[in-house]
């Protein structure tokens, strides 16, 4: 069998944790507040486009409240008064709070960065900018079809049970790195160049190459959370 130089983690060297500290928790809630403002992505563009108005007030005080309530009951991941998870290898239930959250989650990563990613694209052939018209109309279709595959346990860690989640959160980790990283640094581009052919070009390209570059880094374990974690196994001298 050939060897896999990909670093992994054994699930028995993992320090157990049964509480959750409360900087810990307080810490997560922003993940999870700008995960959930970001849900309506017409009006996220707006706020790029025109900035701040009563509509992202409004929205944004209502995510403050609901999240802030769900974080207070545990139910956000990250802020439950213990880990769910011990083990990333056993088979538990995964709870409604954390198939919803990480649906929206997914969603957030994926629909932006292929809008982007359009908008980009369609601005090289048509030599004109149609982003806000790509958003307008693209967003929901792309959006809710993420909603639907996460409803029927589609996407990684929002599958039935958790028995997976050591392989499946370096998908998300590493996605979530990827994209987040690259859309700050076109968004940069965006600011610094103009709106010609060269420009959108060298736009498209640093977009994909950043990406791939993470995700090749998040495949190969390299950046946080990235690493498989697999059940532990007793070590044989060779």
């Amino acid at each position: 069998m050939a060897r896999s130089y990909l670093p992994v983690q054994y699930d028995t060297e993992r320090r157990i944790r049964t509480r959750n500290k409360g900087y810990y928790r307080v810490n997560h809630w922003p993940i999870w507040i700008t995960v959930f403002f970001l849900a309506p992505g017409p009006l996220t563009f707006d706020l790029f486009e025109k900035g701040f108005d009563w509509r992202m007030a409004a929205w944004l005080g209502l995510v403050l409240a609901v999240t802030g309530y769900f974080g207070l009951k545990g139910l956000l991941p990250g802020c439950e008064a213990a880990p769910y998870i011990i083990r990333f290898t056993e088979d538990k239930p995964n709870p409604l709070y954390r198939r919803i959250c990480y649906t929206f989650a997914w969603s957030a990563v994926i629909t932006y960065a292929v809008l982007n990613l359009t908008g980009l694209i369609v601005a090289l052939v048509t030599h004109r900018w149609y982003l806000k018209q790509i958003y307008w109309y693209g967003y929901f279709p792309l959006a809710i079809t993420i909603w639907i595959l996460g409803a029927i346990g589609k996407l990684p860690r929002v599958l039935p049970s958790t028995k997976g989640e050591g392989y499946e959160r370096r998908w998300f980790y590493g996605s979530v790195w990827a994209v987040c990283v690259a859309q700050p640094i076109v968004g940069l581009l965006w600011v610094k160049l103009g709106k010609d052919d060269l420009s959108t070009w060298i736009k498209l390209v640093v977009f994909i190459a950043v990406l791939a570059f993470m995700g090749t880094l998040a495949y190969l374990g390299r950046l946080p959370r990235t690493r498989p974690i697999v059940p532990g196994e007793l070590a044989v001298s060779d």
